[in-house]
């Protein structure tokens, strides 16, 4: 027996990929390595951010503010609610370790689809609570299933939305439907980490519900469309009480100086924001076309990567993959042995990730 808790030792811990450079390292390869294995924006980080970031270099000798005053205002008031209804993490997934930890017991449920967001499952693990997870359908929340699933004693509900590894998304219809049957004690996490690359008209508002008091979270990130994921720094949105108790699991100091400033100024960085979305929208629809042409299936996506799957056993195609200086994302551990995650990059990286997509695949 193991030193470690059982629920601990039962964990199947994330394996995030291999830097660039390692892989370069490990296969000897030289010339341009391409990354689309980390959903990444590829035009880089907001441009505000980074001049930012530069002025408060010589302030890191001091410790970061410990509630990210100025950040946390700043997202009340574009949100539209309380500074005590908003709680900034290390990052979005940091908040899901506070959220099973206030509130979810050792024995207690906590639902979610299957093959959602791996985390999920993680910080489940670490509550020691039991884990309830009907599938996906059409590698969508099946949200009707979800509602179903709910047992007397579940305590939290994640739902991923966009999901990540499919990109799929559940309409504002689907949304109210579940949200008018789920038990109004239960606390549903919204995880919108991918929002802010969807126009969709049918996309949920889920502020509604929180305006309507009811016991929800909505997790946003800077990771993502602000070209920030090195900061790790992700929010929460919920009323009082519940933003109360996660900031009783909060570690001290959280976020760090740089996090707070250059999120702060990518805020107003609206022409950063509007190209990320061109640059992907693009990308996305040039991917489809030549997957479709072929003849490889793919899911169609709202989000900045598209889930792929190409009939064979996908660590050998990821392993050529790299060979020839391309690494995308094998999903396994999803239960999608032949799938990949692949991120839309610039039309430079795309163009390059299909040619050693075809030459893998024929070889």
């Amino acid at each position: 027996m193991g030193l470690a808790r059982r629920n601990v030792e039962e964990i199947r811990p994330y394996v995030p990929g291999k830097p660039v450079e390692e892989v370069r390292r490990e296969l000897g390869l030289s010339g341009t390595i391409i990354k689309l294995a980390s959903n990444e924006n590829p035009l880089g980080a907001s441009p505000l951010a980074v001049k930012a970031m530069r002025k408060a270099l010589k302030s890191n000798n001091f410790y970061p503010e410990d509630g990210a005053y100025y950040l946390t205002r700043a997202l009340a008031q574009k949100h539209g609610v309380g500074e005590d209804q908003i709680l900034i993490a290390n990052g979005s997934v940091e908040v899901m370790y506070y959220i099973t930890t206030a509130f979810a017991n050792p024995g207690e449920s906590v639902a979610m689809n299957d093959q959602a967001f791996i985390l999920y499952r993680i910080v489940t693990k670490v509550a020691d609570a039991r884990r309830i997870a009907p599938p996906l359908k059409n590698y969508t929340h099946d949200l009707s299933a979800l509602c179903l699933a709910v047992e007397p004693d579940t305590k939290v509900v994640f739902i991923a939305n966009p999901n990540n590894p499919t990109g799929t998304m559940n309409t504002q219809q689907e949304a109210d439907e579940f949200m008018a049957g789920v038990p109004p004690n239960v606390i549903v996490v919204w995880d919108e980490a991918y929002r802010e690359y969807i126009d969709r008209p049918d996309y949920p508002d889920t502020m509604k519900y929180l305006r309507e008091g009811r016991n929800i979270i909505i997790l946003r990130t800077f990771s993502k469309i602000y070209g920030l994921a090195g900061l790790r720094v992700g929010y929460a949105i919920a009323k009082p009480e519940i933003i109360a108790a996660l900031r009783k699991v909060r570690v001290p100091f959280n976020v760090n100086t740089m996090g707070q400033v250059g999120c702060l100024a990518a805020l107003d960085d609206a022409e950063h924001i509007r190209r990320s979305k061109e640059v992907n929208a693009e990308g996305r629809e040039f991917l489809y076309k030549v997957l479709s042409k072929m003849g490889l299936f793919y899911v169609p996506s709202v989000a900045n990567f598209v889930y792929l799957d190409v009939g064979r056993d996908s660590l050998p195609v990821f392993q050529a993959m790299q060979r020839e200086g391309v690494i995308i994302r094998p999903i396994k551990e999803y239960d999608f042995p032949n799938s990949f995650r692949v991120s839309v990059g610039t039309p430079r990286q795309n163009r390059k990730l299909i040619r050693a997509l075809k030459k893998v695949l024929k070889g």
